[in-house]
């Protein structure tokens, strides 16, 4: 009993603790935002032409090629050894760009970053399979802030160490280089997960059928926790309860995939789910089009060799401005069934705004303000729709949808890079580039605009139809208790 009590506090206390660690130190990358300056420069001596037209079409590419199998292979081999190749392959990537010559090694660099990418599912994942439910809040918002942290710190170190301390480049890939290291070591502290999402054994999936309303984290977690379990059972035992006989059994496969089909039809079971996933997956898409290729265009601006850059200074301050805004969502008392999608429009447009304005101008600081906005509103409304779609579904369907429209967003990035990047078509410049992405955030914010204000003209007409979930919930319990 009293191995019970002790495990039940360090089973959420501990593995948040450990994941945060890692997710501070995986985050703490603070060459990432001089990476095109380092690539084009000594160093690498690769063309901007190059970079931007064929270098990072090979990750987008690479990232959609990887994304789909390794989500299923996340919850087949429960978290713990998905965050463990993300640690090393970011090590891999490191010692690529420190050590590795040519232009053949940056192209295995692009691959090598893209299991680093596809592997982040595995991050969120693994705490939802390990602690109980009533502290999910508390470790997300940990772990958020864990990233965040590690993300300022990085990016804001190496740009004093740069501005100030007058740094070169290899140097501070050789720190990072350090924090990712400690990062890939914090991953084998993590305790390993006895269960998962969709591939439970048979007696486990067999119990969690019976009572679905429960949750994730409901029945099929077991009474005993694993730590005290392991002192009594034998290895055979374990083995028995674990092989991989049982996980690839013809009924266990079966049994996920009825899972996943009732998981994607919950997911986009209504209209309001719909359009909440669309407007991720279409934004997403170009957010992380112009997360990719914005260095281009700062150096396009400015270039490294005859002035002083920020970009590490600027991704600091969009990582606190960004999370200002998504800590801000929590505290806006909004009908957002009412009024959400046209937010989803409005705000859509000052990005679209904050967009044309960095491929119009010629000033650094201005082309940097613009960068600020466009991720600022992007942080505030993927935590807004985030938050819309994880309160009507369960954690099941929630990872699965987080799944979808991410994968739907990296095919539409694939299509627009394959036309407007790629050398092999279009080959555009960056300038260019930009201004087919305000164009395209154009069209996004004209059409919830359209849709928002339909929307929110319907519904003021027939308020009834406004009533939420657990407004619906409160008067059958009040009713019932009535009677």
């Amino acid at each position: 009993m009293v191995c019970w009590a002790k495990a039940k506090s360090y089973s959420w206390t501990y593995p948040t603790a450990v994941l945060s660690l890692y997710g501070f130190f995986a985050n703490c990358r603070g060459a990432e935002p001089f990476l095109t300056p380092y690539l084009i420069g000594p160093y690498k001596n690769i063309s901007e032409e190059v970079v931007n037209n064929y270098l990072f079409p090979i990750w987008t590419y690479s990232y959609l090629a990887f994304l789909f199998p390794i989500f299923l292979l996340t919850d087949f081999l429960r978290y713990k050894p998905l965050i463990v190749v993300q640690g090393l392959f970011l090590v891999t990537n490191y010692l690529l760009l420190c050590f590795a010559p040519g232009l053949p090694a940056m192209m295995c660099l692009q691959v090598n970053y893209a299991v680093v990418t596809s592997t982040e599912v595995a991050y969120f994942s693994y705490i939802y399979s390990m602690i109980p439910v009533e502290f999910y809040q508390r470790a997300t918002g940990y772990l958020r802030s864990a990233m965040l942290a590690g993300y300022t710190i990085g990016a804001g170190l190496s740009q004093m160490l740069i501005s100030l301390a007058g740094v070169d480049y290899f140097y501070i890939n050789a720190i990072t280089l350090g924090t990712v290291s400690m990062a890939f070591l914090t991953s084998f502290w993590l305790p390993m997960p006895q269960r998962s999402l969709f591939f439970k054994e048979k007696k486990a999936a067999a119990v969690g059928s019976q009572s679905q309303q429960e949750g994730p984290l409901g029945p099929d977690r077991p009474e005993q926790p694993a730590m005290c379990k392991d002192d009594a059972a034998s290895g055979a035992e374990k083995m028995e309860h674990s092989g991989c006989a049982d996980w690839c059994s013809r009924d266990n496969v079966a049994a996920v995939g009825r899972l996943l089909w009732q998981s994607f039809r919950e997911s986009y079971s209504s209209r309001h789910l719909i359009y909440w996933s669309l407007w991720w997956s279409l934004a997403t898409a170009g957010y992380m089009q112009i997360f990719n290729y914005i260095q281009l265009m700062w150096n396009h601006i400015q270039s490294p060799a005859t002035s002083s850059i920020y970009n590490g200074g600027v991704e600091a301050v969009c990582s606190l401005v960004g999370a200002v805004a998504s800590f801000s969502v929590g505290y806006i008392r909004v009908a957002w069934d009412v009024w959400g999608e046209l937010a989803l429009g409005l705000f859509s447009a000052v990005a679209t705004g904050a967009v044309f304005l960095m491929a119009l101008t010629s000033s650094i600081w201005v082309c940097y303000a613009g960068y600020v906005v466009f991720k600022a509103c992007y942080m505030f409304l993927i935590t807004i729709t985030a938050f819309q779609i994880a309160s009507n579904l369960s954690m099941e369907c929630y990872a699965l949808t987080f799944g979808i429209n991410t994968f739907v967003a990296l095919l539409l990035q694939t299509i627009i890079t394959l036309i407007v990047v790629d050398e092999a078509s279009l080959g555009l410049d960056i300038v260019t580039q930009f201004m087919v992405f305000g164009s395209y955030y154009a069209a996004i914010s004209l059409l919830f605009l359209v849709r928002g204000t339909y929307t929110a003209c319907a519904k003021k007409r027939n308020p009834e139809h406004t009533v939420t979930k657990e407004q619906k919930l409160s008067v059958e319990v009040i009713s019932t208790e009535h009677f």
